[in-house]
């Protein structure tokens, strides 16, 4: 039976692009829902454009009551049936209490390599730290920040004229090639990561 994924972003959405081209044919998947978390975030008339049905709960009316932001979260996507959640640049931490009503059905990009840097500023810190490999990981998402078992990883080599954006340029494809893997073999029930280099 086909799964249905729902996609939360907070920008552009190349990440929800890239699952979305990925689930045609023979694919076990189909994006339901692309749920942003702003009104502005750009990815979602490219949603709209793909025929995919969109959604808005904007956090800031509920500036210091993150339950309450978490259940209006739930309340649309669980009108859209979803199997599968997608957290593809969603720039809001969410709560154990919103975490457990998806545990094992949640998946997570983060720009390193995990362990290493978990949240924020991810390549200018392995520059800092003189890290010689950078690159991305897909997890499952837990409790814990960009924490959960770790799905699959694509690495580069740092190169010594390497800044934070150049960085980020070159770990955005492996971004796009790495988390629709990951979900297809997910979707199929398959937790083995997949290492890209």
């Amino acid at each position: 039976m086909t799964k249905r994924v729902a996609i939360l972003i907070s920008g552009g959405g190349s990440n929800m692009l890239a699952l979305a081209h990925s689930m045609t044919g023979d694919h076990p998947a189909r994006p339901c829902l692309v749920l942003a978390n702003s009104a502005d975030a750009g990815g979602l008339a490219k949603a709209e454009a793909m025929g995919i049905a969109t959604a808005v709960v904007d956090h800031r009316p509920f500036a210091g009551d993150r339950p309450a932001f978490e259940a209006a979260l739930q309340q649309a996507l669980v009108a859209h049936s979803p199997d599968i959640l997608c957290l593809a640049g969603f720039m809001r931490v969410l709560t154990e209490g919103f975490i457990a009503q998806w545990q094992g059905r949640m998946l997570n990009i983060h720009p390193s390599l995990l362990p290493k840097y978990r949240g924020l500023h991810t390549h200018a810190r392995a520059l800092e730290a003189g890290e010689t490999e950078h690159g991305c990981t897909v997890h499952e998402v837990t409790p814990e920040l960009d924490d959960g078992p770790i799905l699959g990883q694509a690495r580069l080599r740092i190169m010594p004229d390497d800044t934070p954006d150049t960085l980020a340029a070159r770990v955005l494809p492996l971004e796009h090639t790495l988390y629709p893997a990951v979900l297809r073999r997910f979707t199929d029930g398959d937790r083995t990561p997949i290492y890209l280099s």
